[in-house]
């Protein structure tokens, strides 16, 4: 074997580990280290490329400078653009950034300087304001105390003068209101005031609504009476004295009056054919009424025995039983029966009045009605024919 084999011999193992270590992937600190290892040649274009590029920045930077302070206020700092960095090259200039830096706060400086100083005159505007509120009080003060001291000086004089100024200003007022009312129409009232005439010849008045119904009226006066048994009675519209025409309970009143006129009566419309049947002695009682109406009146003729018979239950109706000590000797004078009452149909009545004991004035009111329910005109109510 010759020493040209041997030797290559010793060279393949070497070879074979360079190969081996060649095939292994690079580790990280050898990946850094590679660009180290880069020729002479390519370093050297790499220093002039990353000078040029300095010496540009620097030059753009210096622009930018001159730019800004030409526009401190009037336009807002943009951030500047990001550079183009190359394999290789150095940061930038850390002076060139603290620079910008310095000018960016500066600029923040002035704008806050100037916001205060805006701040500053509007206080200091408000100031005057205020102060000139006050001088103008001042002077309207001193206004007012001298017109006083011109009044008090004046004395009697002015004061009179005032005095008959607001004298003249509330006669002038009174007149107008006065005017005024006396140009305004009168207006109906919504209210009726109606007046309506008993049985017992007394007077009940109401107050209704203006277009109200004589249901309604007929109701108030029924209450008014306690009286249950209502469909025997009505109210009467007095056209004149002697003509009269029965309320349509169904209708307004104020419709079935002539003007303004709302008095009415109350009457009997219906007369029981058997006055017995009726419950109620209150009913009786206002048929009794009716009933010595109609004879006052002449609507109900009657002869001298019945005039008498009648006035004595009348009297044990309305007095009770006879008693010397307190009806005395003429009582019967008080109860009229017919126009032009004698002497002797009062003593009769009396004399038949004193005959009754143990008579209720319910009992004395159905005897009555007993005995004038066979009058031939009983429950007759005449008309005139047009």
């Amino acid at each position: 074997m010759t020493t040209d084999e041997a030797e290559s011999h010793q060279k393949k193992p070497g070879q074979q580990e360079e190969a081996s270590q060649d095939a292994r992937p690079p580790s990280p600190e050898e990946e850094q280290l590679r660009p180290r290892n880069r020729n002479s040649a390519g370093l050297g274009l790499s220093r002039l490329f990353s000078s040029f590029l300095k010496r540009r920045s620097q030059c753009e930077s210096n622009t930018r400078e001159k730019e800004k302070l030409e526009d401190e206020a009037k336009a807002p700092i943009a951030d500047p653009e990001p550079e183009l960095r190359m394999e290789g090259e150095a940061p930038p200039d850390q002076h060139s950034v603290s620079s910008t830096e310095a000018q960016v706060v500066q600029v923040e400086k002035k704008e806050s300087a100037e916001a205060e100083e805006e701040e500053g005159g509007q206080h200091k505007e408000a100031d005057k304001e205020k102060g000139e509120e006050a001088v103008l009080e001042k002077e309207k003060e001193k206004k007012e105390e001298e017109e006083e001291e011109e009044e008090e000086e004046s004395g009697p004089e002015g004061g009179s003068k005032g005095e008959k100024e607001e004298k003249v200003t509330q006669e002038e007022k009174t007149t107008q209101e006065e005017e005024a009312k006396a140009s305004k129409a009168p207006r109906q009232p919504k209210t009726m005031q109606i007046t309506i005439t008993l049985l017992d010849d007394t007077l009940y008045e109401c107050e209704l609504e203006k277009h109200a119904k004589g249901q309604e009226l007929f109701l108030k006066v029924c209450d008014h009476l306690n009286l249950l048994e209502k469909d025997y009675y009505g109210l009467v519209i007095w056209e004149t004295p002697i003509i009269k025409t029965w309320m349509d309970l169904t209708k307004e009143i104020r419709r079935q009056v002539q003007g303004a006129n709302y008095n009415f009566t109350f009457n009997v419309k219906f007369y029981p054919p058997d006055p017995a049947q009726l419950s109620e002695d209150i009913t009786r009682y206002y048929l009794c009424l009716q009933l010595r109406k109609d004879i006052l009146q002449g609507r109900l003729p009657c002869s001298f025995v019945t005039l008498a018979l009648l006035g004595s239950y009348a009297l044990q109706s309305e007095l009770g039983e006879y008693d010397p000590e307190v009806h005395g000797s003429d009582y019967a004078k008080d109860m009229k029966m017919v126009q032009g009452q004698t002497k002797e149909l009062e003593d009769k009545m009396m004399e038949l009045h004193s005959t009754y004991r143990l008579m209720s004035p319910a009992q004395a009111d159905l005897m009555f009605l007993e005995n004038a329910k066979k009058l031939s005109m009983y429950g007759v109510d005449l008309h005139q024919a047009k």
